[in-house]
């Protein structure tokens, strides 16, 4: 792969698709400071895009704009060749239909300067299937994000079997830049990391709902007012080491572990075997980077309480009206 401008110096990024996912990314960017030229096929697009990115600049700016971030520095180019011609990253965001994506990554293949690392939004397909018909697959990445890209700060990058692994370096290293939070996975999984963690979830509520279990509401006020709380400040492996108490993953596991077999959930659990159970205490043991139990849950505890501060969950509970 010919080497691309540094990702610390990119200067004009290419948002091809300009949907709630493109036009998202389109105002991420630009609030960070980049030049932006999109394109989208869509006869309405650029009004469409240009309300989007309107209506997410006061979230925008109260995160805190980048040094020279102008609504202004958007383009929004006739044809996919012109959005790219000049770009120094792109990042796609076209429908999740598999021939549509190898179609139009071949084509971003064919219309981008040598040597500049092409990202696919894609939420499911992984980069082999879709970069089989590029001339230079080696460039091609997946830059997976959650939406909306302009405000949750996860992506998660990962490479197909024809990608050289200097082009998820560089795509990893560009997000940091750009202010992304990045998971650089080693190997394709389908539906990456949080998708499959979150569709587990889905999966479980949508079975409650048709059982008559619980109602929509009782499945989000489950999460926005229980877990989701501690989720949003320790993710869920150091949030059960913690129910461990000072035994930490290892107890929580040796008093808990048998109940992955009750009928609670319709997903099959793994097998507990030694080899999961030591990679789950020593991966806990690993995240909490030498903090003890008692560190963590201070953390969570101020974690949990600046987050019902931000959300005003506190002034209802002391003015109950």
């Amino acid at each position: 792969m010919t080497s691309p401008t540094p990702p610390e110096n990119v200067q004009r990024v290419a948002c091809v698709g300009a949907g709630v996912i493109g036009g998202g990314w389109v105002a991420h960017f630009l609030a960070r400071g980049y030049d932006v030229t999109a394109w989208d096929p869509a006869p309405d697009a650029e009004p469409k895009l240009r309300r989007l990115v309107d209506a997410a600049w006061p979230a925008l700016t109260q995160l805190g704009l980048a040094e020279g971030a102008s609504r202004d520095r958007l383009t929004v180019a006739p044809t996919l060749e012109l959005a790219v011609a000049g770009a120094e990253f792109v990042q796609e965001s076209a429908p999740e239909k598999l021939d549509l994506k190898r179609d139009l990554l071949s084509r971003l293949d064919a219309a981008t300067p040598p040597g500049v690392v092409i990202a696919s939004s894609t939420s499911g397909y992984p980069m082999t299937d879709m970069q089989t018909t590029a001339a230079d697959p080696s460039r091609l990445v997946v830059g997976h994000p959650f939406n909306p890209p302009y405000l949750i700060p996860l992506v998660e990058v990962v490479g197909g079997e024809r990608t050289d692994g200097a082009a998820v370096a560089w795509a990893s290293r560009f997000y940091e830049a750009a202010g992304k939070s990045v998971i650089t996975m080693d190997r394709e999984v389908p539906g990456f990391i949080a998708n499959r963690l979150q569709e587990a979830l889905w999966r479980e509520a949508l079975h409650m709902v048709a059982n008559g279990e619980a109602t929509v509401q009782d499945i989000d006020a489950s999460i926005t007012e229980g877990p989701g709380l501690r989720w949003a400040v320790m993710g869920p492996m150091l949030t059960f080491a913690l129910a461990g108490g000072e035994g930490g993953m290892a107890h929580m596991l040796d008093h808990f572990g048998p109940s992955l077999k009750s009928p609670w959930t319709r997903l099959e659990a793994p097998e507990l075997d030694r080899e999961l159970y030591d990679a789950v205490v020593a991966g806990c043991d690993e995240a909490a980077d030498g903090r003890t139990i008692a560190d963590l849950v201070a953390a969570r505890d101020r974690g949990v309480i600046d987050v019902l501060r931000a959300t005003g969950r506190l002034d209802r509970k002391a003015d109950p009206r």
